[in-house]
This record gives structure tokens, sequence and C-alpha cells, in this order.
């Protein structure tokens, strides 16, 4: 038999890894995750934080030898700022406790984060082709939609921003403020990366169908929508100019628009008729300057929050720079 296999840093150090898992009614499929978990990465802590389940999660994770958290406050995003701040590591494995992610591939996807002294990879799931149900057309094609949304507004080129297979960094995990509450919180992780220009990498791996008996807890359209909306107040927060800019030339265009028939009365006749269209169109103008004046000192602030994350994320070593503590 060959040793496990041991991540290390670039002086051959190991590195410490912990499998953070969050769960909520889990108990069909936990089990096998931790198992896998064993086989694929040895030397890693394994952590379930369950998130106020009502069967047997806790208990059955407990005695797969994972240290089980409960978290009482509910939703993913509660879930994942809990597992940062509780967990000390050098890398931080997140997978989703249902069993569809492939497991197995996490060694591949660790080496690939000390290989490159990234900050997160990303699992992109593809259909393993065992179950139609398994990654139904809609879901495929919303998150193109909304993957497709963020590469817009904030760059990068995920193809997967959705996935809950994830591999980080020690200075990604204690940078990120992590403000979600539910499953937007996928949306809020990329958005980090992208923002402050972090190293990542995406590698596809095999995305499965859940156990029999378990059913998934994402609402297609109740989370879509909160992703989507996420999406938009990330965009207001960490684009600001642009978004004001936009508001003020259609507040410009709209009083413009007003304005020119009545300029033309005026021209020919020195009176103004429409006084209230007078004063909408004025209203409109002050509404395009005010907003543009919004824009310009909420950029301000955003650089500063942003070089304060910055800062916060240069404190930590990457990975090529860790050694296991004694």
């Amino acid at each position: 038999m060959t040793e496990p296999q041991t991540s290390i840093d670039a002086a051959g150090a190991p590195l410490r890894i912990a499998a953070v898992i969050p769960c909520y009614n889990e108990a069909l499929a936990i089990a096998q995750v931790v198992a896998q978990f064993r086989a694929a990465l040895p030397e890693a802590e394994i952590h379930v934080f369950d998130n106020n389940s009502t069967d047997d999660t806790a208990a059955i994770a407990r005695a797969a030898g994972a240290w089980v958290t409960h978290v009482a406050a509910p939703g993913k995003g509660n879930v994942v700022r809990r597992m940062f701040a509780d967990v000390e590591a050098d890398i931080y494995v997140t997978v989703d406790g249902d069993a569809t992610y492939d497991v197995a591939s996490a060694r591949r996807l660790v080496d690939a984060l000390v290989a490159g002294n990234l900050d997160m990879v990303v699992g992109s799931r593809v259909d393993d082709g065992q179950n139609a149900l398994t990654y139904r057309a809609g879901h495929r094609f919303g998150n193109r939609m909304l993957t497709g949304a963020v590469a817009q507004l904030f760059g990068g080129g995920l193809t997967d921003m959705l996935s809950g297979y994830r591999v980080f960094s020690r200075r990604y995990v204690k940078s990120f403020p992590a403000l979600s509450q539910g499953f937007e919180i996928e949306t809020e992780l990329t958005v980090h990366a992208l923002e402050l220009r972090m190293p990542y990498a995406e590698i596809e791996t095999a995305y499965s169908t859940r156990p029999e008996g378990s059913h998934s807890k994402l609402s297609t359209y109740r989370d879509g929508w909160r992703i989507l909306r996420t999406i938009c107040k990330l965009f207001v927060s960490e684009r600001p100019l642009q978004f004001f800019s936009i508001f003020a030339t259609l507040l410009a265009v709209a009083a413009i628009a007003l304005a020119i028939p009545l300029l033309i009365t005026y021209m020919q006749t020195g009176l103004v008729p429409r006084l209230p269209t007078a004063v909408l169109a004025t209203g409109a103008m002050l509404a395009a300057m005010l907003s543009m004046v919004c824009g310009v000192v909420m950029h301000a602030i955003r650089l500063a929050r942003r070089e304060t994350k910055r800062l916060r994320y240069l404190a930590v070593p990457g990975v090529g720079q860790f050694r296991r503590k004694a």
C-alpha cells in the first residue's frame, strides 16, 4: 500500500486541511460524505455544521467521526459565516452534505490550489448522466443566466458560480465578510474573489443524484430571485459609480425629452404654457445631478472599503507560505 498523499506548501511543509460541510436534514447522506472525505483527504479535519436539522444528521455525523457544530441561525449563509469564523486551517474544502458532489476529486482541487498558490478553486458541476433529474435543464439555464450576469457586471470567467463545492485558502476565508444569509452565499463568495482580484481556478467535477429518499432544500424560483436580488445589491455596493451613472443618464434623457418641446414653444411664443411639465423636467435634471454626486461619493467610500479588505487579505500569507504549527 502507498502512503496517503499530503498537500504541502512551497517549502515542503504539510498544510492543515479542514473539510467544512454545511448540513440541514441530511441524515441519509452525511455518513457517506464523511467517509468519502476520510478516503480522499485522510489528513483533513472534518467539520459538520448542522443548521437546526430535525432528523439525526448531527448524531450520524458525530458517529462517523466528524466534529459537529450546531448553528441556530437558519440559512446557508449563516452557516458559512460560522464555519469560516470557527475553523482554523490553511486550506478549507467546503461541500454540501447531500452526497451529490464528487468528494473523491477533493485531492485534485486541493493540489490545484497549492500548486498555483490560488485563493479559490471551484468544482464546476458536470452531470454524471445517471439520472435525468440530477441537474435539470431549468437549473442549468438559471445557473448560466445568473453566472453570465455576474460575469458581465464583475468580470471573471466562471461557468458555475452557484457550485457548492469549493476550496479556499486561509487568506480568502479570513478576509471574507459573509453578509448573505441563504443560498445566495455562493454569489457573494464569487464576487468577493473577483473584486479583490484573487487568483482562482475552476475544475470540472462530477455531479450525481441525491441518495434515495433525500430531498433538495433548494427552491428554484424563491432562491433564484434571492440570488438575482443579491447580484443587484452587490452591483450597487461594488459598482456605485456605474450604477448611479446609468440612473443619472436615464433621468437626464427624460428631462431633456420633456424640456425640448417646452423650449421650442418658448422660443416661438415667449411663453411656458405647461408649467407642471417644466417643473417635472427641472426636477428630473436635478435628480440626475444628485444621482451623479451620490455615485461619486459612494465610489470613494467603496475604494476605501476595498483597500481595507485588501489589506486584511494581504495580512494572511498564501498557501505557499504557510507552515504547519506544532
